[in-house]
């Protein structure tokens, strides 16, 4: 098969495999942290009751990297790679020891609050960087397969983390927060650190950026952010194929999310007969799963069309597949009905971001990479919080209704209609900036 042939000549590539490694590492890592600061102070918003508080706790999450993104896409096309992604990873096990320690002191909550954001937040910069710097590693004709298995396994990674860091956090139900958190805490730690030791293998200049490296003070660093992501900007714009994937993509998670939170209130409150609690957060870990398995289908049958159906079609497809995976929600509360659209739509979003990510990293230059980068993760925070804002507003206490789940499914055809006229082939290059 050409996708099995595609994923050995990417294996044998000792930098992609240590990119590979460092970015399951990392995201596993990423998942077992969440269930750790869920169990010390309950931010996790799968254990917030209402769908307003649970909008409120995406937003609290994401917020910060949505509102510091900006000023990271710059230093990502300017700095190493490789350095950001040891340094990023080195300050979030500084930090993650740092909240271990403040509970174990019962610390002030501002502090866990604050650390807590912190690593969220650096997160993001290093999947930002492996983003922006995997096409330096990878031809244009393995691309597409490296962005379905390289993501997709670490996204699987991250929901088998939030798994363990589960097992971990509830296997001595009668153990205080403070120790379960620990368990899941120390887990996390080991796995950053194991993250770390990966990205050593590779040398500091593999992953770009490709031009010679600009040193500037700082404070001319900064003073330049507002220029050069305006200047980031037009030039989406300009290419425009990266735009509207872009905005596709965005779209897309935007309905994503809203069945992210109703799963969450369906699982607490419809499929269990306590209301919540652990049974609740049970039901949730098992549509985790089947949303895993979603992201593992999308991997694998993505890259098997890619000599067939252009990267724009196969985001039309998948807008197509999303609708027919929420329409089962819109006919059932039952499980089957839940375990189902989870594993098509987020099989669905997955594809299409396959393709969106594709189309990002092909029609842009290497000099806006990381901007590119930081783009398309502030349109996923983005989304996704403005998708639990909304959701707060739409969704009835258990989080399930028909008439909800209709407009998704009308919302998935509709994103797939809009973007299909889009232009297939990228506008030329406009003048660099000075």
């Amino acid at each position: 098969m050409a996708m099995a042939h595609d994923v050995a000549v990417l294996w044998r590539d000792r930098r992609v495999r240590s990119l590979a490694g460092t970015r399951l590492l990392s995201q596993a890592g990423d998942g077992a942290f969440q269930v750790g600061i869920a169990a010390a102070f309950f931010f996790d918003p799968v254990d917030a009751a209402t769908p307003m508080q649970i909008a409120v706790g995406f937003a609290v999450l994401l917020a910060p990297f949505t509102i510091v993104g900006p000023f990271l896409g710059p230093f990502i096309d300017r700095w190493s790679r490789q350095r950001i992604i040891v340094v990023g990873s080195a300050v979030r096990v500084a930090l993650v020891a740092g909240v271990a320690a403040a509970i174990m002191l019962d610390g002030p909550l501002w502090s866990l609050y604050a650390m807590a954001l912190a690593v969220l937040s650096i997160n993001r910069l290093v999947l930002a960087a492996m983003t922006a710097g995997l096409p330096v590693m990878v031809d244009d004709d393995q691309l597409l397969t490296a962005n379905s298995v390289i993501p997709t396994l670490g996204t699987v990674a991250a929901a088998l983390g939030g798994m363990v860091g589960a097992v971990i956090t509830f296997i001595a139900p009668t153990a205080s927060d403070g120790t379960l958190a620990h368990g899941a805490l120390g887990t996390a730690g080991v796995l950053f650190s194991a993250g770390i030791l990966t990205m050593f293998a590779l040398p500091k200049d593999s992953m770009g950026p490709e031009a010679g490296k600009v040193h500037h003070r700082i404070g001319a660093e900064l003073a330049a952010v507002a220029r050069r992501i305006g200047e980031g900007a037009r030039y989406l714009v300009a290419k425009r194929t990266p735009a509207y994937a872009m905005v596709a993509m965005g779209a897309q998670r935007f309905l994503y999310g809203m069945m992210f939170v109703a799963a969450i209130l369906i699982s607490r409150h419809l499929l269990t007969d306590t209301g919540g609690g652990k049974d609740g957060l049970g039901q949730f870990t098992v549509v985790l799963a089947f949303a895993a398995v979603g992201f593992g289908v999308a991997a694998l049958v993505t890259p098997l069309f890619k000599e067939r159906v252009s990267r724009q079609a196969w985001i039309v497809i998948a807008s197509l597949v999303g609708a027919s995976g929420q329409v089962l929600l819109a006919v059932s509360t039952q499980p089957w009905a839940l375990y189902a659209a989870a594993v098509i739509v987020s099989a669905a979003v997955q594809g299409g971001k396959i393709a969106a990510d594709t189309i990002m990293q092909h029609d842009t230059a290497d000099a806006m990479r990381g901007r590119a980068a930081v783009a398309y993760d502030m349109a996923y925070n983005v989304a996704f919080i403005s998708s639990a804002l909304v959701a707060g507003l739409m969704l009835p206490p258990t989080g399930y209704s028909a008439a909800v789940m209709t407009v998704l499914a009308v919302g998935w055809v509709a994103v797939g209609v809009a973007y299909a006229p889009t232009p297939r082939v990228a506008a030329p290059d406009p003048a660099p900036a000075a």
